[in-house]
């Protein structure tokens, strides 16, 4: 990871000059990243046609997931809401109907393409309902049948722009994978190791997803940009923006978006978005105030966000949860291809942790 996040061994930049896009010189499609993190080959144009058509084929989300969500209050959260609707389509799960009937383990892989492809091409029916009924009075859009995933998605979600087409093109693929130790990642492989489906896998993931120091990151970094605009202005110098950022971290916070466990270089995902900006909305200012050593892929993507209209901060971790979709879904499979074990963790007892820590404390 110190050389930056790689797709198949692809760099992200690799990846969009090599992936097909929905016009020249735009932003790889989504449905591209899918082939290539299940096959490991670039697929030619036709192929990802082919791919859009599947996921279209596939996207029909039975009455009752809605009927599910709709029994929560409109002010519970999104990513509940989301989870709770993912758990509804589990009783469409093709690898728990097989193997209740009996499959052998070489095959398991093929009911777990099916409930993987099956949920990725609803979740943005799901998560367009989410939306609708939280933030828009209940007002639907139609599907699209015409256009590809991603324009899709975002025409359900009551977006025309074809900038924001793009933007969600982009969003979606560079935010599909990670490397596997981030919680969403992980928690899937770890839930599917025990051969729970896709649907109860990914649900697992989703929580994970939910928490404040994973997906919660990207509305951190908005709000917290928000704050210094409010309290300091938009055209900050660099001792006014030294001495907010020293304030916040003396009040024992982060400052958010800036820095990376893993990454030691600035992450390709946020220099994709900084090039979408510069192209774009090059004058936009809070797309000025994203500067800082190792800026991490949430210090920008609120921002785009919020730019194109989408200011409903509590539902960008649901946009994150259906991009994550692509990547750790494709792992799963590949697990199960693979016939990797179950997961079990070491534990440690508290004299080992006593022990460790006297001899840390002492060196």
């Amino acid at each position: 990871m110190a050389s930056g996040i790689r797709f198949r061994g692809f760099s992200l930049p690799e990846c969009q000059a090599k992936l097909p896009a929905a016009k020249e010189g735009g932003e790889p499609l989504p449905e591209g990243f899918l082939w290539l993190l299940l096959t490991g080959e670039v697929p030619t144009k036709e192929q990802v046609d082919t791919v859009t058509a599947d996921l279209r084929s596939r996207s029909k989300v039975p009455g009752h997931v809605f009927d599910v969500i709709n029994a929560f209050p409109v002010t519970a959260h999104p990513m509940t809401q989301l989870t709770a609707g993912v758990m509804a389509l589990q009783t469409e799960s093709e690898f728990a109907k097989a193997y209740e009937t009996g499959i052998h383990k070489t095959k398991y892989w093929e009911p777990i393409y099916e409930d993987a492809m099956n949920l990725i091409a609803r979740l943005p029916e799901v998560a367009a309902f989410i939306y609708s009924r939280t933030y828009k009075g209940g007002v639907l859009h139609e599907a699209d049948p015409n256009v590809d995933y991603a324009a899709n998605f975002a025409q359900m979600l009551g977006f025309q722009d074809e900038l924001m087409h793009e933007l969600m093109r982009l969003y979606i693929s560079i935010h599909s994978d990670h490397e596997g130790g981030n919680v969403s990642a992980h928690t899937v492989h770890l839930v599917g190791s025990a051969l729970s489906d896709p649907y109860l896998s990914f649900a697992a993931g989703m929580n994970g997803l939910a928490g404040p120091l994973h997906g919660l990151a990207n509305q951190e970094v908005l709000r917290w940009l928000q704050e210094l605009v409010a309290q300091v202005g938009s055209d900050v110098s660099r001792k006014q923006l030294s001495e907010y950022v020293y304030k916040t971290l003396k009040s024992g916070k982060v400052v958010p978006g800036f820095g990376h466990a893993v990454l030691r270089n600035t992450d390709p995902r946020y220099m994709c978005q900084r090039e979408f900006a510069l192209k774009h909305l090059p004058n936009d200012p809070m797309f000025k105030m994203v500067k800082n050593p190792y800026p991490n892929v949430d210090a920008h993507s609120g921002v785009l966000l919020q730019y194109f209209g989408l200011t409903e901060q509590n539902f960008y971790t649901v946009l994150f949860g259906v991009a994550r979709a692509l990547g750790v879904l494709s792992q799963l499979i590949w697990d199960r291809a693979l016939g990797l074990p179950i997961e079990r963790p070491k534990s440690m007892t508290f004299e080992y942790i006593e022990n460790y820590c006297e001899s840390k404390f002492a060196a």
